[in-house]
């Protein structure tokens, strides 16, 4: 058997969260790596969230939302991909790769896509293997780069 890996879940509690509990419901098969919070909407997420999760140990992060203009709060998605792809950009600066983070959008109707989503993620982690631990000082020193500036103006 292969060793679980920590992967990290971040959903839209209006729709991809709902996509996630259409698939148990149905009962798809799916990984068990993925640890699962709930968010109000992927805008809501702050991309050192996904940061602090990949430096502090976790192997893959994986964020999902609303279709695009299907959001509970109108334009929350929007917000979530400018802010994540810049992050995804900005990952081998730190040397994470970039593989190891995946945003996408499934509706709550979506069981099916929802599964495909999560196996092939799951799949993608446990081709990069564990994440290499990066020490206290580097840590620190990645979060104090990302919050100088790098997120606050990716809105306009």
């Amino acid at each position: 058997m292969e060793k679980e890996l920590r992967i990290v879940g971040f959903l839209c509690n209006w729709c991809s969260y709902g996509g996630a509990d259409t698939a148990g419901v149905g009962r798809f098969i799916q990984p068990t790596d993925l640890r699962i919070i709930r968010m109000p909407c992927s805008g809501r997420l702050d991309p050192l969230f996904v940061l602090k999760t990949l430096t502090g140990g976790a192997d893959g992060v994986l964020v999902s939302g609303c279709h695009p203009r299907d959001c509970h709060y109108a334009e929350g998605n929007y917000y979530a991909r400018r802010r994540l792809e810049v992050l995804k950009r900005f990952l081998p600066v730190i040397g994470i790769d970039p593989g190891r983070f995946e945003y996408t959008w499934v509706s709550a109707s979506e069981g099916q896509r929802w599964q495909h989503v999560v196996t092939e993620f799951t799949a993608q982690v446990h081709a990069l293997g564990p994440i290499q631990r990066i020490g206290k000082q580097a840590q620190a020193r990645a979060c104090s780069f990302a919050t100088s500036g790098l997120f606050a103006r990716v809105e306009d």
